[in-house]
């Protein structure tokens, strides 16, 4: 896998597994036992949907672990002048003549829909260090690319937004 992760994104998933075991699953397992309990088991309903929502969960927390135990951990500290994690990002495509406003993020927050894009993504990876005004080359795949220019960088500071340079 080698996800990389920030600290906090470990810190979120700890407590995720630390949840599905002390709460997710004792009910998964008491909601099985009830199940069972009702009779036949190879046409009781409810005690393959137990143990489906209990299996369901234990993937999940195998999962989770197994993303922390190879994960690579990256900082989200920038320079003050360069794109970095968590910093939202204005960007002008070229091709299009349109501008959009992305956050960058580790990949388990990435969710375009919400403008949160990976830095392992395309766009992400050629976005990431580089400074407001620059133009940049964002390698699709080996057959296409295009540029883009970044507009501004607007880091977060004490909950405060601030923006480093406009272009």
């Amino acid at each position: 896998m080698y996800d990389e992760l920030t600290e906090q994104d470990i810190a979120k998933m700890k407590e995720e597994i630390e949840y599905r075991k002390l709460v997710v699953r004792k009910n998964a397992l008491e909601a099985v036992k009830e199940a069972r309990a009702h009779g036949d088991l190879s046409e009781n309903f409810e005690y393959h949907a137990a143990k489906k929502d209990k299996n369901q969960n234990e993937s999940r927390i195998r999962y989770l672990e197994r993303m922390i135990k190879t994960a690579k951990v990256v900082s989200a500290q920038s320079n003050e002048d360069e794109v970095g994690l968590n910093n939202r990002v204005e960007v002008f495509f070229e091709e299009d003549e349109e501008t959009e406003v992305f956050t960058l993020v580790t990949t388990v927050r990435g969710n375009s829909l919400k403008g949160r894009i990976s830095i392992e993504s395309p766009l992400g990876k050629a976005l990431f260090g580089r400074k407001a005004g620059e133009r940049v080359k964002v390698d699709v795949n080996e057959n296409y690319s295009y540029y883009v220019q970044i507009k501004s960088i607007l880091k977060q500071v004490n909950d405060e937004e601030i923006a480093i340079r406009k272009f």
